[in-house]
């Protein structure tokens, strides 16, 4: 008998109570009960996004909800900005373009961040751009892009607005929607909110909404208009997953109980013990500014990843993942994400350690863990 855990970056662990909540008798969702769990929920995702704007919940993943973003605010033929660092700000990039937008990809190299004057020296020579699309943490790389200073940027600019990809990261990292300036915040349900994956979260600012009157891209489902209208019911346009609302409860009870900032620190510790103790037993990070959601580990050479993170779960049970695209079998992710623990973290680290050594790589791995518990119980 093996016991599994799960160190991806989605889905995450998710908390007992969590799935007792989801497993009790379902509910009808057109009924007051499930209209009162709704109202609570709604109130608590605010918090979570730090914002006095609506928080929508749509029944997708959170590529759903990036689509919502895209058909909601702009118009065919606009001009946007899509910071492609990764396969996530590349999938932005591919939404736009299915919808007829005009994609200005910003290209850097996967694992470096896109400075705020290089962003104001792009919209000053695009005066047509529209928006600027961009992760909070690009899931594959594990970086994190400075959020607060693009809205800084945006804010000079009337006709330009900000949407975030906070999907891998929205819970676990700083992110401040309305102090930040932040136009359109999206995220999905299976990374720091703790639940399995099918529904996706979205808000827009007062900036957002005048887009989305003029907006002629063609949408049914994602059309936020219809969410608009029913939440002023404590209700959806259609049927929505109810028990992952149910759980969502649960959640966002949690963030209330521990507390947001105090969240937001102890992902910040966890994953600065990963860093260190990762780097302590003579391995490289891919990131220059690492995200505490995630930490990307470079693997050394003659390493295959992809063969690690097979080793890691058949021999193990321990689920971590690989790298994407052009970073596949040179990186392995490590999630900070949800359900985790101080011993957590440190299974991680000797899991990386043992799966290298057996596959021929020695490391320092009692280096590495006396790192990690240096900073994890200091």
């Amino acid at each position: 008998m093996k016991k599994k855990r799960l160190f991806t970056p989605g889905p995450t662990s998710v908390p007992e109570e969590i799935l007792l909540e989801m497993a009790k008798p379902i509910m009808h969702h057109r009924t007051d009960e499930f209209r009162a769990i709704v109202k609570e929920v709604s109130n608590g995702l605010k918090y979570i996004f730090q914002t006095e704007n609506n928080v929508f919940i749509i029944g997708s993943s959170g590529t759903g909800a990036m689509e919502t973003a895209i058909t909601n605010v702009f118009s065919k033929g606009n001009k946007i900005a899509v910071v492609c660092g990764g396969k996530f700000g590349e999938r932005f990039a591919e939404i736009g373009s299915v919808y007829g937008l005009e994609i200005l990809p910003v290209e850097i190299e996967w694992g470096k961040t896109f400075k705020a004057e290089e962003l104001e020296k792009l919209l000053q020579e695009n005066p047509d751009i529209k928006g600027l699309c961009t992760p909070l943490c690009e899931t594959s790389t594990g970086t994190t892009f400075d959020v607060e200073s693009y809205g800084k940027v945006i804010s000079k600019f009337q006709d330009v607005i900000l949407v975030v990809d906070g999907v891998s990261s929205l819970g676990a990292i700083p992110c401040y929607m309305d102090r930040w300036g932040i136009d359109v915040l999206l995220t999905g349900s299976q990374k720091a909110l703790m639940l399995p994956p099918g529904l996706s979260f979205i808000s827009l600012s007062k900036k957002a909404w005048e887009k989305t009157e003029n907006s002629d891209i063609p949408k049914y489902y994602f059309d936020l208009k219809k969410y608009k209208k029913a939440i002023e019911k404590d209700d959806f346009p259609f049927t929505i997953p109810v028990s992952l609302v149910i759980g969502l409860k649960r959640s966002v009870d949690m963030f209330r109980e521990y507390g947001l900032e105090n969240i937001w620190s102890l992902h910040s510790k966890r994953a600065e013990a990963t860093r260190k103790g990762i780097e302590e037993m003579g391995l490289e990070l891919l990131s220059e500014k690492p995200s505490d959601a995630v930490t990307a580990i470079k693997l050394p050479e003659g390493i295959d990843g992809e063969k690690l993170v097979k080793n890691l779960r058949t021999q193990y049970g321990i689920s971590m993942a690989g790298g994407q695209d052009k970073l596949k079998g040179k990186i392995i992710r490590i999630s900070h994400l949800g359900y985790m623990d101080e011993f957590d973290v440190l299974t991680a680290i000797i899991a990386v350690g043992i799966c290298l050594e057996q596959m021929g790589y020695k490391c320092n791995l009692e280096d590495g863990i006396k790192e990690a518990k240096k900073i994890l119980f200091s």
